[in-house]
């Protein structure tokens, strides 16, 4: 289904079903295809400023990923397998060939960053230019952790649930440190 936007002029709202959300989009412009992906807390809503530029050369699809504005809400997992980067970006490419794109370039702002850092490795041949905005290299930085690095993001490490002990993810206390 379609409708006129309060996007922007020009720009279209639509809603494509995939294999796992139905995902809510506005589109507008002619051109390549390029995708812009949201960060967090945000929606397609962030990019109003600027996306009716890029529509004068491209044409741009401004979808809210899973779980955030007027996309679907699925039900989650115990591993939130579902609302995994991998599964937003599978989303993605299935929006992309709906419209009828194979290829396309996809920029992305914090978390659409490490959407399209996903989809990057799990699907190189569909992206043909990236832009990853305001996100660290987190691999990198968690592999050449020094002190300094430690003290001042001892936050991050409560992120990193792959080095907990089996179970500690679930906070059943007595689960996090073996008596």
């Amino acid at each position: 289904m379609s409708k006129k936007s309060t996007f922007a002029e020009g720009f279209e709202a639509v809603r494509l079903q995939t294999l796992g959300a139905e995902i809510n989009l506005v589109h507008g412009g002619a051109g390549k295809p390029l995708l812009l992906m949201h960060g967090y807390p945000q929606t397609h809503m962030m990019w109003h400023r600027v996306a009716p530029r890029l529509a004068e050369e491209y044409h741009v699809i401004c979808p809210d990923l899973r779980g955030y504005g007027d996309s679907s809400k699925p039900e989650s997992s115990a591993d939130h397998a579902p609302y995994s980067k991998r599964e937003m970006a599978n989303d993605m490419v299935e929006v992309m060939k709906e419209l009828g794109y194979q290829q396309f370039a996809a920029t992305g702002h914090d978390r659409g960053a490490r959407v399209l850092h996903r989809m990057i490795l799990d699907h190189p041949e569909r992206v043909e230019r990236a832009c990853v905005m305001d996100i660290a290299p987190t691999h990198h930085m968690f592999k050449t952790t020094d002190q300094e690095f430690a003290t001042g993001y001892y936050h991050w490490f409560f992120s990193d649930s792959a080095q907990w002990p089996t179970g500690a993810s679930d906070w059943g206390g007595s689960r996090i440190l073996p008596h």
